[in-house]
Order: structure tokens, then sequence, then C-alpha cells
């Protein structure tokens, strides 16, 4: 595998928005998402951790607070540090790549995932779920997956994980699910005759990602370290901690992605001025991804990828390293967060006062 040394170009300005409602976050909802983000780091749940709110066109506040690896220097993290961002890999990679090749006519929205793959023979249960379902989790596929278990399968991967059975009848009930994502990035690939990195990194570029990459990236102090699997044995630290998007290089539909909070906040602020101009095709498709197409609890839908609250007027995503992004087109707000929370282990959940501040603070009009 070939490391990626993440760029050092200075970031780019926000570009000139149809957005002219957002509203700004006040100096107190700052403090006090500051303040929540220190405490997390006082009480072990992450190392450090970065948090930038803005609006389209707006100021962005960049809130750090703690380390980026304790175990080696007490240098702070800052906006510029690269993170293992997980399953935001589906909002930032997968989704929009989608959501193109929907538009471009590669992938039929409401046709079995198995017409985007390469020809299969025999049954494929698996690849009767619509790219629809797969992108809203509501597919009905095996819920586990241990993608180890078919290195030395005779049939290409896409072929095995098409041939397990489904769990659930597709589109009968929302059920959080990694392979589906999986099977999209594979899809992706096939139908454009291109490497999912290649196609992601065409789609970043033409958005003003300047630090966002598959890895590994190579080690170093702007980057943050991950799990340390087995005692005595080297962190995670540069590669990718999802076990399934190792075993596939660390270039996978459902994780792999590595970026900053920077290039989050740019990111949410290119996907908000989308929403605002009827005459683009992003803007459709996040339109079209804030539209419920289940129930995931009370409160709470999902759309085609995001997770939609406060009656559809957040959209979020969470990576399991503990990241999260949040976008409000109704105030125009976001909030970006990177954290290697994982890096102490089982107090990853202790941020969820973060989570829930931020999507409060998300959708104050």
């Amino acid at each position: 595998m070939t490391e990626h040394e993440p760029p050092t170009q200075p970031e780019p300005s926000p570009s000139p928005s149809p957005f002219t409602e957002g509203v700004p976050f006040t100096e107190d909802e700052n403090r006090a998402l500051h303040e929540t983000l220190r405490a997390v780091v006082a009480d072990g749940a992450t190392p450090g951790g970065v948090v930038v709110t803005g609006t389209v066109g707006g100021d962005r506040a960049v809130l750090t607070a703690g380390a980026v690896a304790p175990e080696r220097s007490p240098e702070p993290p800052d906006r510029h540090t690269v993170y293992d961002v997980a399953s935001l890999t589906k909002v930032i990679a997968t989704w929009p790549l989608v959501g193109r090749a929907v538009d471009q006519g590669l992938i039929d929205l409401d046709a079995p995932v198995r017409d985007a793959l390469p020809p299969m023979s025999g049954d494929t249960p698996s690849g009767e779920p619509t790219v629809r379902q797969l992108l809203a989790h509501t597919g009905g596929l095996r819920a586990t997956t241990r993608l180890d278990r078919y290195w030395n399968a005779e049939l290409p991967l896409h072929e095995v994980l098409c041939r397990d059975p489904l769990e659930d009848t597709p589109g009968r009930a929302h059920r959080y699910i990694n392979r589906g994502y999986v099977l999209l990035g594979l899809a992706l690939a096939h139908v454009h005759r291109q490497p999912l990195d290649e196609l992601a990194d065409a789609l970043w570029a033409g958005l003003g990602l300047r630090d966002t990459v598959y890895g590994p990236v190579a080690r170093s102090p702007r980057v943050a370290p991950t799990e340390q699997r087995l005692p005595g044995v080297p962190r995670v630290w540069g590669s990718v901690h999802d076990d399934n998007a190792a075993v596939l290089g660390g270039i996978a539909g459902h994780a792999g992605v590595f970026t900053t909070t920077s290039d989050l906040a740019t990111f949410a602020e290119r996907l908000l001025a989308a929403h605002a101009d009827e005459g683009s095709a992003l803007g459709a498709w996040f339109r079209a991804g804030l539209v419920p197409q289940a129930v995931m609890a009370p409160g709470l839908h999902r759309g085609l990828g995001w997770i939609t609250a406060h009656e559809g007027r957040v959209a979020y995503h969470h990576g399991f390293t503990g990241t999260s992004l949040y976008l409000s087109p109704t105030t125009g707000r976001y909030l970006a967060i990177c954290t290697n929370a994982v890096h102490n282990g089982p107090s990853r959940t202790r941020i969820a006062p973060l989570r829930s501040l931020a999507l409060k603070t998300a959708s104050t009009t």
C-alpha cells in the first residue's frame, strides 16, 4: 500500500453562495461547545479534539483541546490535524459519488445493487436490495461482516457477499449495516471502471478539499493515532482503524478516509450552498438525502446516508473513531467534530455529551 502525505496547502476561503439566511453561532454557544470539548478530554473520553463551527460564507470558529498524541507530545490538535474519520466515509465519499453516478445514469437508485456490479451466476439474495435501500440501511443484509473470512474464496468479493443470505426483507426495517456500503463502493468502481480512491480524489478536488484522502497516510505529528490493539504492539497510526476496510487495503465504501476539520467544514459549506441552489445537481442530491426513508427512533429518521433530526432541520452522521458532522439547511449552520476517542478504548462513549450539544446547537434558530 502506498502511503499518502497529507497536503499542507493553505485553507481555501469560502466561495460565494446563494445562501442568505445563515444564523451565526453566538459567543455563548461556542463557549459552551468549547467547555464541553474540554470536559470530555478531561474525563478521559479522548486525548484531544477539534470542533469547527460556522455558516455558509461566514466565519469559522476553531475550538481545540487536549493533545494529538499525549504519549508522544503535548502538541495540541488544530484544524489541519488529520483524523481517521471512519464511517464519515459513507457521507463524504460514497454518498456523493453514488449521487453523481445516479445523475450520470450509471446507477439506478431503485434497481437491485447486483445491476451495478459485475455479472454473477447462481443465487445472489444479497444482491437483491436496491441502491436506495443500501444507502438507507434498509437492505436486510447480514449485519455482521468479517471480510477476512473471504480471503481464500474462489469467487470475487462482490459475488461472495451477494451470495450470503438476507437476514430481513429488503425495505422492511432500518438496521445499520456496513456491508451495504462495501457493496456500493465495489459498484462505483465497476460502473466507472476506475478505483474508488481515484473517484473520490477527483470528487474532493472539485469540492476544494485539500487534506482529504483514503489512507494509509504517512505517520507524522499532524496525524492522530487511534487504538492500541495489543499491549506492547505499536498503536494504529496512519492506517485505517476499521478491520474490514483494512482487508480492502484501506479503501472501502464504508470507512477508510482521513481528513481534517477544516476540510469537513469546507464540505459542509459546499453542501449547504448547493442545497440552496435549485440548479445544483449536488444540491438536488442533498435534498433527496434528507427525505426520510426509515424510522430509527422517536424523532430520528434515516435518509439516504444521512440521519435527520429535529423535524428534518439537521442532518448528521458519526464515525466510530470519534468524529461527527452536522448540517442544518434551515439555519445554514454546521459543526465538524474530530477526535481520536477510540485511542482511549471503551471511553469513546463518553464523547456523547459533546455530540448531544452539537446536535442541539446545530438546530437552534
